[in-house]
């Protein structure tokens, strides 16, 4: 589907309480048929789920760990009863559900606007709350015992490798003599921590970088994303499409290689491998990104990195 900045290809108000990203877009792609059966592997609020299945006489299957999307699948399961079903798994163990043969499977990483907001789920320096950042907040390491327990170099790695952050001995210094000092608690406290450390102010806040990297690292974003795109492919029946939405290039770089692998091109388009030593199972919908247009940006500003990629399985 080509990008477009016309207004009319992504309605710009919504109705679900947030703002899924790409709804237009990703549904289009997906195409739902009646009689068919897709998974929505990150629910979030529903966004997609919902237009999934205003679109078509068909079925969605969707899954979430986080304990809050559970109860928010509630709503739908009492509107659509036997067309919506929802699992509370996290998306890496898609292959335990007893569904299968999906015409169409959906994935939008990241952060859903409903855990940014909320302040206790300590996912944003922008609301002052506990470090704690667990996509499942019922289980696991928080971002705090995550710092509690971490050392400079471990901390370093995981700013640079994660967060991309480009003076991360800097920040993890920092990070380290201030829970030695027993003076880091809050989400606030980490970010005013991180910016007394730059003299330089940036265009974002200079502890987004860091933020990201110890959410990533916390949750093993980029592992679930690995393991569960190849049991995703298999899930699909022939011809279903499999869609993923991506926030940052850690997660794109990680779908577009999978989707050249499968695609039959190479993972690193500068490889010299014969296209023919490759395997193809499936052809490429999107050659290039879908990415939002000035006005899904306008009415929401953090759908402004979002990236669009899909694959049809042959």
């Amino acid at each position: 589907m080509p990008h477009s900045d016309d207004d009319s290809i992504s309605d710009c108000s919504t109705q679900y309480g947030h703002k899924p990203v790409l709804l237009e877009e990703a549904v289009g792609i997906l195409s739902p048929s009646d009689g068919k059966t897709y998974l929505d592997c990150t629910f979030g609020g529903g966004g997609h789920t919902r237009k999934i299945l205003e679109s078509a006489n068909c079925r969605v299957v969707a899954i979430d760990r986080d304990p809050a999307a559970a109860k928010r699948a509630e709503k739908l399961k009492s509107e659509y009863g036997e067309r919506f079903d929802f699992a509370p798994i996290k998306f890496s163990d898609l292959d335990k559900l007893q569904t299968g043969g999906y015409a169409g499977i959906l994935f939008d990483f990241g952060v859903s606007s409903f855990q940014l907001d909320d302040a206790e789920r300590g996912f944003s320096f922008m609301r002052d709350g506990p470090l704690d950042m667990r996509m499942d907040n019922s289980q696991g390491t928080t971002a705090l015992e995550f710092i509690e327990n971490t050392d400079e170099a471990e901390l370093s790695e995981v700013l640079r490798g994660y967060g991309q952050e480009r003076h991360p001995r800097k920040v993890a210094r920092a990070i380290i003599a201030a829970r030695d000092a027993g003076k880091i608690s809050t989400t606030a406290e980490l970010a005013e921590l991180i910016a007394s450390a730059f003299k330089v102010r940036e265009k974002t806040h200079p502890a987004t970088r860091a933020f990201q990297a110890i959410r990533i690292k916390i949750n093993d974003e980029l592992g679930e994303i690995e393991r569960a795109l190849p049991k995703a492919f298999d899930a699909l029946e022939s011809g279903g499409v499999l869609a993923a939405i991506s926030f940052h290039s850690l997660e794109d770089r990680i779908v577009k290689r999978f989707f050249r692998r499968m695609t039959g091109r190479p993972e690193n388009p500068f490889e010299n491998a014969p296209f023919g030593n490759i395997e193809k199972h499936a052809s490429a919908i999107t050659r290039k990104p879908v990415i939002p247009g000035a006005c899904e940006i306008s009415d929401n500003p953090r759908s402004r990195s979002a990236k669009l990629r899909a694959i049809k399985k042959d």
